[in-house]
């Protein structure tokens, strides 16, 4: 069964918008993105708490999503 992460990726550019990825546990969900972004750094993965979104976030283990228009904000939990 998956869950939900959302990432924070930085490119040499800048930050990328929200990622989502689908994945078993956090680790795999460093796999994914590492795959997917080689270039780029993974700064973040975390569950995304009471995160709500209409958009498509995949069902399936290993689906990344980018959500134009939508920047990272850590969770309440690990906000500073």
């Amino acid at each position: 069964m998956t869950k939900l992460f959302i990432a924070n990726i930085r490119t040499a550019e800048g930050f990328r918008p929200l990622v989502t990825v689908r994945a078993a546990a956090e680790g795999d969900a460093r796999v994914f993105l590492a795959a997917a972004y080689p270039n780029d750094e993974v700064v973040d993965v975390v569950e995304p708490s009471d995160w709500i979104s209409d958009v498509d976030t995949g069902s399936a283990a290993g689906d990344i999503r980018e959500h134009s228009g939508v920047e990272w904000q850590a969770p309440s939990s690990l906000a500073e």
